[in-house]
């Protein structure tokens, strides 16, 4: 103690003023370095005024008639939802692994920091977390690092401390909260607990079990490490250790958490890539129908479809379109083994190299290398030179060495197709089937292609016919005619020669679709005539002004195909496929609202109409689609048209029900190419089949019952009898004794 006395008195006043300044000076200077900071000198820190504003981007939302969530548009996958929808479990499994102390502290954790400093500091123990807040959290989401002014980390660290109490002051803790997990990054592009719930378990939040919500929160700390699809264990075990906090915080009792801790981990990822997913096609189409929306307004409104959080609600079934996607895979792949196999080594995509040299002159690779000047031979070479590349069949995708040439050779052997269901009487799409496989071919068959559409057009010729006085027992010869004021053009049908002393009836000729009746008939009514009701029907297109229109050289798109069969449907009137009813804002306020594009007058005649049905039935009963009946069974009230186009390179099939309109087309994009037989590549084969199989799983579907029980109206007396003759007539003896069958009968076609 004397000693202790003695070196007191050694020290002079200078020293402990020393000794006081060496204490006090750090204190001096963090209190200096904080003012500067909070001063701006490494840029501003956002005032309570602009963190009162606390505004996000959002996804657009794209919902099902029967409202399913089927996609979204974004720049950041976020959908913002109101504190009210997170479960209790969900807060509290947040509050146990992420900050303990919540509901104690104003924005800062004290106890956390000092915890943090000797741990780090003293102890150099790296595990020891970075002592952040929620709201310092929040504040580091609202406003990322990586935007601010270069800075120090201990910068960014006052100046989120400083950010954290000025959000306290202007938000309760439910606010901070709601906010918090409205902004926080979950990893897979994937921003907020409603969008991680949706993509990891195919929920909305609300429905978040404790197991999974203690999944989700359990990935804050790394979201990549912690990714339950990539690394399943290492998830689980974090899980675990939240419900382990959670019984610490006394949210779970001992019992509950063991008990939770011995489940698996079973997610149900969903990815709304814009690639995957249901109704891809149908996703884009829509996408573009509301930027041309958005680009309307003119400013009006400051709408930003990848930014602004829009729900578009649209027409699309849900269930259906599930049904004609499993059906379109199931057929399509069937069909392109039965393909190739027609064609064997002989395919053109094997042997015809000018063909794929010619596809591959249209390549931006091509274009490229003939720029940089190289000539014909080098640029084979180059696109000769093998590597390694990812490709894809029916089977899925994969890896295998090969040229630009040989991807082509591959790509182009795929037969695609375009398939659409519509409402007849309103025009809303209900299913949509763009092509194949949107990864590969982005190409939309349905809003993009136009094609012929063969014998599909026939109807309108009857139609126009039927409104031109013309009978439906009014008979046709099926002999072959060589028209000399047409080039000699002589349209033939696929029967045997015996059919030259055949006299067909309308009906007997549209179900069986006889050309050489059809030119005929298209003859009598008028080519004038026939195009105007086309045009009534809701065909825009510019048709081709030529008899040959009669067989279907018309490249037409099935969006106006689908508005022209409506009109049989719908009393005449042309319904025009639409995809969107409405387009409101993230809170439900509507923007727009869209109507059902009618036409207000009558293509034709009420009594036309119900005759057309009629003779379209008998196509479906006993004509060229009768394998509804006979292959598929279907028993169900339907009418239809089969097509093939020349070469067989279209196939057609129009199927109409009285609720329900179906079109669906097979075919290549490379119009030099078409199937090998008439016998695989016709209507009734190709395409048929894309309606009959989903009809057949839809009648095993009692949520159908409103389309598959639905029954045509019976015809009255009238024009039953208008329909009550011998289908074929057969010529008298004598005519058929100077008719010679093998020689064609030359005339003028009378215009």
């Amino acid at each position: 103690m004397d000693n202790f006395k003695r070196i007191l008195k050694g020290i002079k006043p200078k020293h402990y003023k020393i000794g006081a300044l060496v204490i006090v000076a750090p204190f001096i200077i963090a209190i200096l370095f904080v003012g500067l900071i909070y001063l701006g000198a490494w840029g501003q820190i956002p005032s309570k005024r602009e963190l009162s504003d606390l505004q996000y981007q959002r996804a657009s939302e794209v919902y099902s008639a029967d409202s399913v969530l089927i996609g979204k548009f974004y720049l950041y996958d976020r959908q913002p939802v109101s504190y009210g929808r997170f479960p209790e479990h969900l807060v509290q499994a947040l509050i146990a692994i992420e900050d303990e102390r919540f509901y104690d502290h104003q924005g800062i954790d004290i106890k956390s920091l000092f915890r943090v400093g000797i741990k780090s500091l003293l102890l150099g123990d790296a595990s020891s977390g970075g002592g952040s807040t929620l709201t310092q959290q929040l504040a580091k989401n609202r406003y990322p690092r990586s935007e601010r002014r270069r800075a120090p980390l201990a910068v960014n660290k006052i100046k989120e401390m400083i950010m954290a109490r000025r959000l306290e002051r202007i938000y309760s803790k439910e606010e901070i909260l709601e906010h918090y997990l409205n902004t926080v990054p979950f990893g897979d592009n994937t921003f907020g607990i409603q969008s991680a719930s949706l993509k990891f378990f195919n929920k909305s939040v609300d429905s978040l079990r404790i197991e999974e919500a203690s999944v989700l929160t359990g990935m804050l700390k790394a979201t990549h490490s912690y990714n339950p699809r990539l690394f399943e264990e290492r998830s689980l075990d974090r899980r675990n250790l939240v419900l382990s906090n959670m019984e610490r915080n006394g949210f779970i009792d001992k019992n509950q958490a063991d008990s939770l801790k011995t489940l698996p981990l079973q997610i149900d990822y969903r990815d709304y890539d814009y690639n995957q997913g249901i109704a891809p096609y149908f996703r884009e189409e829509v996408r573009k129908q509301v930027l041309d929306w958005q680009k309307a307004l003119n400013g009006d409104i400051a709408i930003n479809i990848y930014t602004s959080g829009l729900k578009i609600y649209t027409t699309l079934d849900h269930k259906m379109q599930v049904l004609a996607e499993e059906t379109m895979r199931e057929h399509m792949k069937a069909l392109q083994q039965q393909f190739e196999k027609s064609y064997g080594k002989a395919a053109p995509w094997i042997t015809d190299k000018e063909l794929i040299k010619k596809k591959a002159k249209k390549l931006k690779l091509y274009r490229q290398l003939n720029d940089e000047g190289l000539d014909d031979v080098a640029i084979w070479d180059s696109l000769s030179t093998k590597r390694t590349m990812t490709l894809s069949d029916w089977e899925g995708e994969f890896e295998m060495e090969a040229s630009t040439l040989d991807s082509i050779a591959h790509f182009m052997k795929f037969l695609n197709t375009g398939s659409l269901s519509i409402d007849p009487l309103n025009g809303a799409v209900k299913t949509w089937i763009g092509g194949i496989d949107f990864v590969h071919f982005k190409y939309d068959h349905i809003s993009q292609s136009k094609r012929q559409v063969g014998s599909t057009f026939k109807p309108i010729v009857y139609t126009a016919a039927l409104e031109n006085g013309i009978e439906p027992c009014d008979y046709f010869s099926a002999r072959e005619v060589q028209y000399e004021n047409l080039k000699d053009w002589s349209p033939s049908n696929s029967g045997d020669k015996d059919e030259a002393y055949l006299n067909y009836s309308l009906e007997e000729a549209l179900s069986k679709s006889v050309n050489t009746v059809t030119v005929k008939v298209l003859e009598k009514t008028g080519l004038e005539n026939v195009l105007q009701l086309a045009k009534k029907m809701g065909i825009d297109e510019p048709l081709p002004d030529e008899p040959s229109i009669a067989l279907g050289t018309g490249s037409i798109k099935i969006t106006e195909m689908a508005a022209a069969y409506s009109s049989f449907l719908n009393g005449g009137r042309p319904s025009q496929p639409y995809l969107i009813t409405s387009i409101t804002t993230s809170r439900d306020s509507v923007l727009q609202e869209f109507d059902p594009k009618l036409a207000k007058d009558r293509a034709f005649s009420e009594a036309n109409r119900l005759l057309m049905l009629e003779m379209m039935k008998e196509t479906v009963n006993n004509g060229t689609a009768s394998r509804i009946r006979s292959i598929y069974g279907l028993k169900n009230d339907i009418a239809g048209k089969t097509g093939t186009t020349q070469n067989n390179k279209d196939a057609w099939f129009v199927a109409l029900t009285p609720k329900w309109l179906h079109i669906s087309w097979v075919g290549l994009d490379d119009h030099e190419i078409g199937f090998k037989s008439t016998d695989l590549g016709q209507g009734a084969n190709a395409a048929l089949p894309l309606f009959a199989k989903m009809l057949q799983k839809m009648n095993k579907s009692s949520d159908f019952e409103a389309i598959t029980k639905a029954r045509f109206e019976p015809l009255s007396e009238n024009l039953k009898e208008q329909l009550d003759c011998e289908p074929v007539k057969k010529d008298g003896f004598f005519k058929r004794l100077f008719t010679n069958p093998n020689k064609k009968k030359k005339r003028k076609f009378k215009e």
